[in-house]
């Protein structure tokens, strides 16, 4: 259904909250063009006033004009009458008819020098001129005759005058008419006319005034019926209801725009049919044919809930109250009455419902005897718990029996004795233990309700009541317990005040040692300084000695001690380095500048350097390498690890031993093995090498010459790089060192076997 365009006021719907209005055609073409006749009428009004003054202000002009000229033609007249009778001899009073000298006329001689001779109907004095008389009347005593008539002043107000001469023309006789007397008789018609037009014109405007008051208050009317009918939806709106007028004899109903927004529908006639809303009904819930018969036959109210079908198919409960109306007018029968929505009531009264039964399920599922009383002490719920305790039926324990009645018929458990915990005084609550007869102990609690009843729970305590004695018994051991462990911790508190004085002291060591070992770091790097600047010295001077530089020294003996001198003088030189390097490296003063090295180049400087030492023992130097690997470190300290690490294999290997070079990937690294075939190293002592100043020979039995730092300079340059090295070794069969060093990141992985690098062949 569709909703009508709205109309104006005038021209609404045909009904009024389904009050239908009495229309004829001439009514309706009428209520058409009713606000264009609300303006054209006063205009036509006002268009015909203006045209009726116009006309009539036209018409008294002109009857004043024809006045005058009447008067002039008059005074003319009487003036040739006069100086036509003077002219004959005679005096002024007979010259005159009796019936010429009207009110406000006046009739003068006048003589040869313009001084009035005599004056009708009332003398001047002597010896007054006519211009003095009539003051501008100068140019009617030039021209004379041909003047003619001429409109002159007579004291102070217009007048009518005219000149006649006597024959001879020695006199000359002047007619002089007030002109307020001239048009007299034209004001009194000007009056009456005035009258008539100016009632006609009040009557007429009141006419036009009451038509305009009376559209007005048509239109507020309407309008004040239009503001009732939308307040009166908006409130059924906000109200969730919908207004219902239903004539029962032409079978045709009506909505109120809240109904059809009740249900989402929109309004395409003012009326529906009976049929259209009973197809929207549901079929289980009412019947509208059997209902208007009922209604066809006898007054009744309706008071009944039904579903009807929205707009968006859904079922909406609707409650409809109405009455039979009677319409004054035709007599015909209305149900009359309102729709309200109780959808939301319908389902919350299903929630409830559902929520109630199940609460009494959850009451009934509890293991506790529950009963709830109303302010009038009768019974609201209980479950099957409190019957069981108290031996009584479900018929017993009906809902809506009074205390007195129920308890009268139970069975009260005999109680040996009761622990009060809480009285109703002070909190609206009480809570006390009874033990039974029978060994069960009981907790009750009762509680007041808001609305008067109380709530009483009776708990079975009996497992807590025995694990309660439990408790006690383990209270006490508890303490005997506590009392062990206070003795405990009393000596632990001792025994940890001894460890924290220990660990003070340890501390304390710990300091004085690592600061020993940093000022003999300090001490070993001044002495290695003050060592080297002599000794340097004594090497240039054994070897311009040795080479006889200046001169001969004559003894075989002088030149092979000038050797033993220089021999020493380079071992002493190298551990003077070394000491520097390691306390370089302890003190972290060691700045590595890693770059990309191929390893290949690297270990070939390092083999022209140990090549002589292993060619003087007659090993057997052997490589294994990818010239492909690189790794990511300093270009000196590689070569002073590498350095480090076969100096030590071909010191160590005995002659006519083997010294290896292999290099193998392991994922993001390089690994590095130094094989031998030495004297290999003892277990106990592999966790101390590495450390500063560490052999494996002891000072009284040692066979090989060294500082022992070689080793832990290796170890922690490798460890500055991030590397690692690790030593495995067995006395009697030889020692493997490897060294792990990182990859450049993105660097290509080499191939894990190598063709044999392009190094000096094995020395034999």
């Amino acid at each position: 259904m569709l909703e009508a365009d709205p109309a104006p006021l005038t021209a609404r719907a045909a009904t009024i909250l389904g009050i239908a209005r009495a229309l004829t055609p001439a009514h309706q073409r009428l209520a058409r063009a009713e606000s264009w006749l609300r303006v054209a009428i006063p205009a036509v009004i006002g268009l015909f006033l203006v045209c009726l003054f116009a006309i009539t202000a036209t018409q008294l002009m002109s009857q004043r004009r024809d006045a005058v000229a009447e008067a002039g033609r008059e005074i003319d007249l009487l003036a040739r009458l006069a100086a036509a009778t003077l002219a004959q001899g005679g005096g002024l009073d007979g010259a005159v008819p009796a019936g010429a000298l009207i009110p406000g006329r006046e009739i003068h001689l006048i003589g040869p020098d313009e001084v009035i001779t005599a004056s009708l109907p009332v003398p001047l004095p002597p010896g007054r001129s006519l211009g003095e008389h009539l003051g501008e009347a100068q140019p009617l005593l030039i021209l004379g005759e041909r003047a003619g008539l001429m409109t002159v002043g007579l004291r102070g107000a217009p007048a009518l005058a005219t000149l006649r001469a006597l024959p001879g023309g020695q006199q000359r006789v002047a007619v002089v008419q007030s002109l307020d007397t001239v048009t007299a008789a034209w004001q009194g018609r000007a009056r009456t006319e005035a009258m008539v037009i100016g009632t006609a014109t009040l009557v007429i405007v009141c006419i036009g005034l009451a038509y305009t008051l009376q559209a007005d208050r048509a239109r507020a009317v309407d309008r004040v019926c239009e503001q009732v009918r939308q307040r009166l939806d908006t409130a059924l709106c906000r109200g969730r209801c919908g207004l219902w007028d239903w004539d029962i004899a032409r079978g045709r109903i009506y909505w109120s725009d809240s109904m059809y927004q009740l249900l989402g529908y929109t309004r395409e006639h003012e009326f529906l049919s009976f049929g259209d809303v009973n197809a929207l009904v549901h079929p289980d819930d009412t019947d509208l044919y059997g209902l208007a018969s009922q209604l066809a036959a006898q007054d009744a109210t309706v008071d009944h809930e039904f579903r009807i079908r929205s707009a968006a198919g859904e079922w909406i409960w609707l409650k409809a109250r109405a009455e039979i109306v009677r319409d004054q007018e035709d007599g015909g029968r209305h149900l009359v009455g309102i729709a309200v929505d109780i959808s939301e009531q319908r389902r919350l009264a299903e929630s409830t419902a559902t929520a109630d039964m199940r609460l009494r399920d959850a009451v009934e599922a509890v293991s506790e005897a529950f009963v709830l009383w109303d302010a009038q002490n009768r019974l609201v719920l209980c479950n099957s718990k409190f019957r069981r305790l108290h031996a009584l039926t479900p018929e017993d324990a009906q809902p809506g029996r009074r205390y007195d009645t129920i308890m009268g018929r139970a069975a009260v458990p005999p109680v040996r004795r009761e622990i009060q915990a809480g009285e109703f005084a002070e909190t609206g609550a009480r809570t006390f233990e009874a033990e039974l007869a029978d060994g069960r102990w009981l907790q009750i609690s009762e509680r007041r309700t808001k609305d008067g009843g109380y709530v009483s729970v009776g708990t079975d305590i009996t497992a807590l009541k025995r694990h309660q004695e439990r408790l006690v018994e383990s209270e006490r051991q508890l303490i005997a317990t506590i009392a062990d462990l206070k003795r405990s911790r009393r000596t632990l508190e001792l025994q940890t005040q001894q460890l924290a004085d220990l660990a003070e002291r340890y501390l304390d060591q710990k300091a004085q040692a690592e600061s020993a070992n940093r000022s003999k770091s300090e001490f070993l790097a001044n002495m290695s300084h003050e060592l080297r600047t002599p000794l340097n010295a004594i090497l240039g001077f054994a070897e311009v000695m040795q080479d006889e530089v200046f001169g001969h020294l004559g003894c075989e003996k002088y030149r092979e001690y000038c050797r033993d001198i220089r021999s020493s003088g380079q071992y002493l030189l190298s551990v003077i380095d070394d000491i520097l390097d390691m306390s370089r490296i302890e003190a972290r003063r060691v700045t590595l500048a890693k770059q990309p090295l191929p390893v290949a180049e690297v270990l070939e400087r390092v083999l022209k350097v140990v090549a002589e030492a292993a060619r003087a023992k007659g090993l057997t130097l052997s490589v294994e390498m990818n010239a492909g690997a690189v790794v990511l470190a300093d270009a000196r300290a590689l070569h002073q690890i590498l350095l480090n690490l076969l100096q030590n294999a071909v010191k160590f290997t005995p002659d006519a031993g083997r010294v290896a070079v292999r290099t193998r990937r392991a994922l993001d690294a390089v690994h590095i093995y130094v094989e031998d075939s030495g004297i290999g190293i003892p277990r106990t002592v592999l966790p101390k090498l590495g450390a500063p100043f560490e052999q494996v020979e002891s000072n009284l039995s040692r066979s090989f010459k060294g500082s022992g730092l070689g080793l832990a300079i290796a170890r922690s340059l490798t460890e500055l790089h991030g590397g690692r090295l690790r030593i495995r070794s067995e006395v009697g069969s030889g020692t493997i060192v490897l060294v792990r060093l990182p990859q450049p990141p993105g660097d290509a992985p080499f191939a894990r076997e190598g063709a044999v690098a392009a190094l000096p062949a094995p020395v034999a």
